[in-house]
């Protein structure tokens, strides 16, 4: 269901916007209503885990002072580095 919604905005931001959304080929209340989703959506600790994800969870064992960065690095050079 859509409702009206009434702001009010300076009219040099207004201008800006439309111009904006124009060259996107939407609306200016598609705008709006996306970035209201965007930032009304919840947080990345809110969404829920499925179920085939949490199963996977812990599969792998690494050690404590596992470095990932160096060896992700290490495979970039032995993938891309000849």
């Amino acid at each position: 269901m859509e409702t009206k919604l009434t702001l009010k905005l300076e009219t040099s931001v207004i201008k800006r916007a439309k111009g904006y959304a124009k060259k996107r080929k939407t609306s200016l209340s598609k705008l709006v209503e996306n970035y209201l989703e965007s930032v009304s959506s919840p947080s990345k600790d809110e969404i829920k885990i499925t179920p085939i994800v949490k199963s996977l969870s812990g599969i792998i064992k690494l050690p404590a002072d596992f470095d990932y960065k160096k060896e992700y690095g290490a495979h970039l050079w032995k993938k891309y580095g000849r």
